[in-house]
């Protein structure tokens, strides 16, 4: 009953979200405030964990492929393929949601203890949309930190291939163009997309609504983190079966 109940609550919150804007002049300030807290501030630990995991992936890869009949560009063509339709999308979204999901509920989750939320509804201004709203914006330029980690996840794969000694530098260029198909990338951002309404609003759910003192901001972070987690997978199961296998 009591999970019937948070998701009444959380669909109730997306829709009073979008009732009583506040005013542009200031609506522009939180959004901005927010890409700078969660898409640029992000963007150094997006990077070097694509980096770092797409030459994993390389190594395990042409590891794997002991067969001396199997041509060496197919190094190139998993890589590819796991960063792009996997580990770019959902893996680094499950990364944010520590991150990006523990900052947004704490951040909340800190101004319901400390009563801000209530003088904000005293002075007349949806707290919904002044705190909610601005991170949904702001994190709908998540796709630019995906195709960053897509780019870099290749690069670093490129580079542990050919410093490795497990193909040439051509051969895995080959990999990377074999049988491309434009709907992979569309189908990673719908994900993105898709992940991003997630990373905002379900971490903001457990801030608004907690309740407490700082040592529940805490217990928030982490509840939100395990929810935030398992719609992401759960999600990437039902898009992954409803766009690729129809």
């Amino acid at each position: 009953m009591t999970y019937l109940h948070n998701i009444g609550l959380y669909f109730l919150m997306v829709k009073d979200m979008f009732r009583k804007p506040t005013k542009w002049s200031v609506m522009k300030h939180l959004i901005l405030k927010d890409i700078d807290d969660l898409i640029i501030d992000s963007l150094g630990i997006v990077a070097f964990i694509s980096f770092f995991v797409g030459g994993v992936i390389t190594i395990q890869t042409a590891l794997n492929i002991t067969n001396p009949l199997i041509p060496k560009y197919l190094v190139g063509f998993a890589t590819r393929q796991s960063i792009i339709l996997e580990f770019a999308p959902t893996f680094i979204s499950i990364i944010m949601a520590g991150k990006v999901g523990s900052f947004i509920t704490s951040s909340i989750g800190t101004m319901r203890v400390t009563e801000q939320i209530d003088a904000l509804e005293v002075m007349g201004i949806n707290s919904l949309n002044y705190l909610v709203f601005p991170k949904v914006i702001a994190l709908m330029l998540y796709p630019f930190a995906i195709s960053i980690a897509i780019f870099l996840g290749i690069l670093g794969g490129m580079a542990a291939c050919v410093y490795g000694g497990f193909s040439t530098l051509e051969d895995f260029i080959i990999g990377i163009q074999l049988d491309f198909i434009p709907f992979h990338i569309v189908y990673s951002f719908i994900k993105t997309f898709v992940f991003a309404f997630v990373l905002a609003t379900i971490p903001s759910f457990y801030g608004y609504y907690m309740k407490g003192g700082a040592l529940e901001v805490g217990k928030a972070s982490t509840t939100s983190f395990v929810w935030t987690s398992i719609m992401i997978i759960l999600l990437n199961y039902i898009l992954t079966q409803m766009l690729l296998t129809s």
